[in-house]
């Protein structure tokens, strides 16, 4: 009994240690090691920012069917083993077929929601407005949207594409896309990760959105203009102020209308970067007035005819440029860089932060390449997925571009690219976070109160100049919107349901950059929920946790290298 037990004993120690007692059992006198890992800090592992921002999306319009494709048309999409499943149609199949907006009110646009093809990714635009959106909602049953927002497309779809017939009605609104049209979308989700619970700040189109970007807010709006001019886009907000709402242009910018405009009081993320000593910059296409298009367009009238939607755009759009409300980092005149200064380095008399798309790709691929820490990017109009004048595939080829080019350069590896947008153009989408309330008479039932049964919540937040006082016209949360987090740190194919909104990314901002100081006076970057459970800030001998570079084809978005 005693020479078993020794014999298992140094047999234990022989697999333990190897034949020399030091080493693998393999290579002799080696000895084997378990690569270190370590967790780093957030604002080691992330040395630059970039915001991609596009153009009234929803979630379930652009993912309601991830991961599954029907590869019938377009670039076909077959997903990985494994890949898990967002909130959407996919996970809940009755929403594809007894949808609470079969309800009878919407009259001819009833529907379920319906593939619409690759072929027929020109659409129109759909209502966004502050309370057609609301009242889409119907007080959380989310069964009017046809009724309420839906836009239909007039027998072009169906004529010149197969579309089904409920296009041509305002039932068009529950149209979505899936892998084999937004194949760039779902690849990115694939690889990285998505987040399944982000919202709009508010309800409403563009401008509302853009400045929750900016400053996690919409309060504070002030004017010079007659206010008949503006009353569509800003209202009283109950404190002696005004709450933006809708779209007018920033005041004082060259190329903004003269008649209705409006600026923002308060400070803004940029302010916060500017007084760090944080290089930033916004960079939107068509800013340089210097540029004459290959049409011959110039000045704020350069303009693009999309490859895909059958029209020309304007390339620099005012209303979507949010730094541009705020005198602090306003560019109004679109002055050129200062020589010598640095791309997104403070440059009060030249940029002032405020650039051309061809400025970041210009300081990117110089023969010393350099990035600001941090940067929102743009597109041009016809490249924006604006449904009306852009569409899916113009702006993949936009976003796969950019982020292209960001993978190749010396910054990858400490770069977090996040795609975002600024509305839901009024596409359904069949989730809502209502958190804060509003009594404006803009406002509807689900956000004041005025029906029995109504969710929404009593909550209000204070506005730049109200002295702590709650304000009006900040109804939301507003539509769920698509957010995907592409990092050599970002979780792969991951998906996250923590709640967030775009304040979430100023604060995201402010966690990376700026000892997580707030913007304060009422921005939602104080409650906004955080981007972190995105990422993995675990490295393995040094190497980050998501090293591939994915590569994708701008015009077919599928993954040309990496996995």
């Amino acid at each position: 009994m005693l020479r078993k037990c020794c014999a298992v004993a140094s047999l234990t120690a022989l697999v333990m240690t190897g034949c020399g007692g030091t080493g693998n059992l393999s290579t002799p006198g080696t000895v084997t090691t378990t690569p270190a890992t370590v967790t780093v800090a957030p604002s080691t592992a992330i040395q630059h920012v970039v915001v991609i921002f596009g153009e009234n999306i929803s979630f379930d319009h652009y993912f309601g069917t991830y991961p599954n494709a029907a590869n019938t048309d377009g670039t076909p999409f077959t997903a990985a083993s494994g890949t898990p499943t967002p909130v959407n149609y996919t996970q809940t199949p009755a929403l594809l077929t007894s949808n609470a907006n079969l309800n009878g009110t919407n009259g001819v646009g009833a529907t379920n929601p319906f593939r619409l093809g690759y072929g027929q990714a020109a659409t129109s635009d759909q209502d966004h407005n502050y309370n057609p959106e609301q009242v889409a909602y119907d007080n959380g049953k989310m069964d009017l949207f046809p009724m309420s927002v839906g836009t239909a497309d007039g027998a072009s779809l169906e004529a010149s594409t197969g579309a089904p017939a409920i296009t041509n009605t305002t039932g068009l609104t529950m149209g979505y896309y899936d892998g084999n049209t937004v194949t760039a979308m779902w690849n990115y989700a694939q690889h990285y990760a998505m987040n399944d619970h982000s919202f709009g700040g508010t309800f409403g189109p563009s401008t509302p959105g853009a400045l929750e970007l900016a400053a996690g807010q919409t309060n504070g709006a002030t004017f010079t203009v007659p206010y008949a001019n503006v009353a569509s886009a800003i209202i009283p907000d109950g404190q002696g102020g005004y709450t933006d709402i809708n779209d007018d242009d920033p005041a004082g910018d060259v190329c903004s209308s003269t008649t209705a405009n409006f600026s923002m009081t308060g400070k803004n993320i940029g302010d916060l970067m500017t007084a760090a000593g944080v290089t930033w910059g916004f960079f939107e296409g068509g800013f340089n007035l210097g540029i004459t298009n290959a049409n011959g367009t110039t000045g704020c009238s350069r303009s693009t005819v999309a490859t895909y939607y059958p029209g020309t755009k304007a390339d620099y759009i005012p209303h979507h440029q949010p730094f541009q409300y705020w005198p602090s980092t306003a560019n109004p005149n679109h002055n050129r860089p200062t020589p010598g200064v640095a791309i997104g380095a403070n440059d009060a008399k030249g940029a002032n932060h405020q650039y051309d798309t061809a400025d970041f790709n210009a300081a990117l691929t110089a023969a010393t390449p350099t990035m600001p820490q941090v940067t929102f990017l743009k597109a041009p109009g016809y490249q924006d997925g604006h449904a009306g004048y852009s569409d899916p595939l113009d702006e993949q080829t936009f976003v796969v571009n950019e982020i292209n080019l960001i993978q190749q350069s010396p910054f990858w590896q400490n770069t977090a690219i996040i795609i975002a947008y600024d509305d839901s153009d009024g596409w359904y989408d069949h989730l809502t976070d209502m958190v804060n309330g509003s009594t404006s008479s803009s406002d509807a039932a689900i956000c004041n109160n005025t029906i029995a049964g109504s969710k929404a919540p009593a909550a209000s937040f204070p506005g730049p100049g109200s002295n702590g006082q709650p304000v009006l016209g900040r109804c939301g949360k507003g539509p769920r919107l698509p957010l995907l987090v592409i990092s050599p740190y970002a979780k792969k194919n991951f998906v996250d349901s923590t709640p967030t909104e775009q304040a979430s990314i100023p604060r995201f901002i402010e966690d990376i950059f700026l000892s997580s100081q707030r913007i304060g006076t009422g921005s939602f970057d104080a409650t906004a929920g955080s981007l972190m459970n995105m990422f993995n800030f675990t490295t393995t001998a040094g190497a980050a946790p998501n090293p591939n570079v994915v590569l994708l084809n701008p015009t077919t978005g599928a993954v040309t290298s990496g996995n």
